[in-house]
């Protein structure tokens, strides 16, 4: 789904300022709300936006601990492991991979303790073979898509 530069305006305002109304996000913009409706429906159905929900920091529900984890798994297991990893609350992401490991795990803690409860819970899973941790020592880059989105609406600007 190509995504125009007045898309990549409207998803950096959406980005910048969630909380504001469709009508002041069109006025914004200078576009008919009805023009910004249907370009948010649209940029929902073709997956380019995937949530509008508050973005939460783990460390201010209790936990400040931050790893990653590799998870080797079995042959002919990696759906089951995948799906056994949504019982544990503390695994916030995980993904299939490359490299060393099948799985790797967004993870976080109350202390190293507690990371290692949950590491060994994880070693327990029928299929898991081994896991290998790094623990996050400061985020150095947050989060963000807002430079994306700028890249993606100059793009599409000097190709029209």
């Amino acid at each position: 789904m190509a995504v125009d530069a007045l898309d990549a305006r409207i998803l950096r305002l959406l980005l910048e300022r969630p909380r504001t109304s469709a009508r002041e996000y069109a006025r914004l913009l200078g576009i008919a709300r009805g023009t910004l409706q249907a370009r948010l429906d649209r940029l929902e159905r073709d997956g380019v936006i995937t949530g509008t929900g508050p973005r939460l920091s783990p460390a201010a529900l209790g936990h400040p601990v931050l790893a990653f984890v590799h998870i080797e798994v079995t042959q002919g297991h990696l759906d089951s492991v995948a799906n056994d990893l949504g019982d544990v609350p503390e695994i916030i992401e995980a993904f299939s991979i490359t490299g060393g490991g099948d799985l790797m795990a967004r993870v976080v803690a109350r202390d190293p303790a507690h990371l290692e409860d949950v590491i060994q819970r994880l070693v327990q899973l029928p299929g898991v073979v081994r896991t290998r941790t790094e623990m996050v020592l400061r985020e150095r880059v947050p989060y963000r898509m807002v430079p994306l989105v700028e890249s993606v609406g100059r793009a599409a600007q000097r190709s029209t």
